[in-house]
């Protein structure tokens, strides 16, 4: 039977179902799709389908096939990358604007929400004297930020890089420790990777200032235009926040843009103990920060807040267009409006990459009406104590090794045995078995040249059992390991089979 396009079914109990299918999900008793995909695969591997199926029987395949082969991203247990499945809170409001208002323009209540929640989010932050605009995640933030921090440097020098195009040298200071977006933002703006010039880190993986400065100087000896500072308020690597108002009293005695990326670690600020870290924040020219990752938010939704968004308007405006600009009263002020397509709103589009873009701020709204900020501080709270309960666990059994102190949610830690020389290459596979039971899965990353276990603490659904879970698998399966590899008669150089590993130390 022929399907129209424009048949839709009950959407109320059409999402009744798949809201089912979501619970049961949460409760994480699936396996891996890896384990399953004999199953879901030749169902899903199919021609293109020249009749439809319908919505219900669309509906039954997302239920049957996909939901429970979903991504272990949500699992409680989940640690390793800084992303997180998202809350009850931003799964409605992003499903309810994905029909009421697909785009975040025009005079709406979705679009009042866009700057009403950039305001709660910068007030939060304590950055309220930024304005922000939303756009994809942490790449697309990072480089808002540096395009208008380009559009500063040239302007200085009396310039328009974005509507001439870029002359002469300029530099960006990051160091190693500043996330890889950076360098893709400079190639993207046109100054090339090869401007990001690498400032040294003291052994917690900090900015060190005295090479900051010797660099500069050697910059501006050259004649190279100094574009921006990067300073990091929370690595992705390891927590580390850089010593933000020593950098700050650098770039104003330069005249320098200061850019915080606080992507992952400006919610940080929340926890009392941590406050005093991010001195030095309200000196900064652009800060970023993703609800996606510590705020709870599905992936999608990342800010980027400077001091002049005309600053973002001249780096980013697109040219009028006669079917956008010429089919709005832009010229009347809103409040004389009659209709919700007389003015487009804010012209966010104006301020960034997107023209098309989702309602973003109906989720940053509803994470903030559900639990308030004092919700959001006991969640940063839990988390950065559950990084500490580690890393006290670590200090104390025989069997593990802190290589880094926490700063935030973070904790840097490895399986040590006197029986078994590499350390890193046990801890690498141990990570793999781990990963593969799972239950427990953090991450690895390179401390001081020692390979870490980093389990990074953001999921709203994690808890202190969690975190025990963890701990408790890895001594289990070290000890597993170090018995092989004795039992094996071998210190270095004999392969031991483990499961889908093979274990050579």
């Amino acid at each position: 039977m022929h399907r129209d396009a424009a048949e839709t079914g009950d959407l109320q109990a059409l999402l009744a179902q798949v809201g089912a299918a979501l619970d049961q999900f949460l409760r994480f008793e699936h396996a891996d799709p890896v384990r399953t995909n004999h199953e879901w695969r030749p169902r899903l591997d199919t021609a293109l389908p020249l009749q439809g199926i319908g919505i219900e029987q669309v509906t039954d395949e997302l239920i049957t096939y996909l939901i429970p082969n979903g991504s272990p991203v949500a699992k409680p247990g989940f640690t390793s990358f800084i992303t997180t499945g998202g809350t009850t809170a931003s799964t409605l409001a992003s499903t309810a604007a994905s029909i009421a208002a697909p785009q975040r323009y025009l005079l709406t209540a979705f679009n009042f929400l866009e700057e009403l929640s950039l305001g709660w989010l910068a007030s939060m932050c304590s950055i309220g004297h930024l304005q922000g605009v939303y756009s994809s995640g942490g790449s697309v933030a990072n480089l808002l930020a540096l395009g208008a921090a380009r559009q500063h440097a040239f302007e200085k020098v009396g310039h328009d890089p974005a509507a001439a195009g870029v002359h002469g040298r300029v530099r960006v200071y990051a160091t190693r420790e500043a996330h890889h977006t950076i360098q893709r933002a400079a190639g993207v703006l046109g100054i090339g990777r090869r401007a990001v010039r690498p400032i040294a880190c003291d052994a917690g993986g900090r900015m060190e200032i005295a090479d900051l400065r010797r660099v500069i100087a050697e910059d501006r000896q050259a004649g190279v235009i100094p574009m921006a500072i990067v300073a990091n308020a929370g690595t992705t690597n390891t927590g580390a926040i850089d010593p933000l108002l020593a950098i700050s009293e650098v770039a104003r005695e330069h005249g320098i843009w200061l850019h915080i990326d606080g992507a992952y670690g400006l919610p940080g600020i929340l926890d009392e103990r941590k406050t005093h870290l991010y001195r030095g924040l309200e000196h900064a020219d652009s800060v970023i920060v993703d609800p996606h990752k510590w705020l709870g938010a599905a992936v999608g939704v990342a800010a980027t807040f400077v001091r002049d968004r005309e600053l973002l308007r001249r780096a980013f405006t697109q040219e009028p267009a006669d079917y956008l600009e010429g089919a709005v009263h832009q010229d009347a002020p809103s409040p004389t409006a009659e209709h919700s397509l007389d003015d487009f709103g804010i012209p966010y589009f104006d301020y960034g990459i997107e023209l098309s873009a989702p309602s973003r701020g109906v989720v940053v709204w509803a994470l903030l009406r559900e639990i308030g900020v004092e919700g959001m501080r006991a969640r940063i709270v839990r988390h950065n104590d559950l990084a500490l309960r580690v890393a006290d666990a670590a200090r104390e059994h025989p069997n593990l090794e802190l290589l880094l102190e926490p700063t935030l949610s973070i904790c840097c830690f490895r399986y040590v045995s006197p029986d078994v020389p590499n350390l890193n290459r046990l801890n690498q596979n141990l990570h793999r078995r781990l990963v593969r039971e799972n239950r427990s899965l953090p991450s690895t990353t390179q401390v001081n040249g020692k390979l870490a276990l980093r389990p990074c603490f953001l999921g709203a659904r994690t808890e202190v059992t969690h975190a025990d879970e963890l701990l408790a698998d890895v001594l289990r399966i070290g000890a597993e390991l170090v018995s092989e590899l004795v039992a094996n008669g071998t210190k270095s150089s004999e392969n031991i089979q483990s499961g889908h590993n093979t274990l050579n130390l």
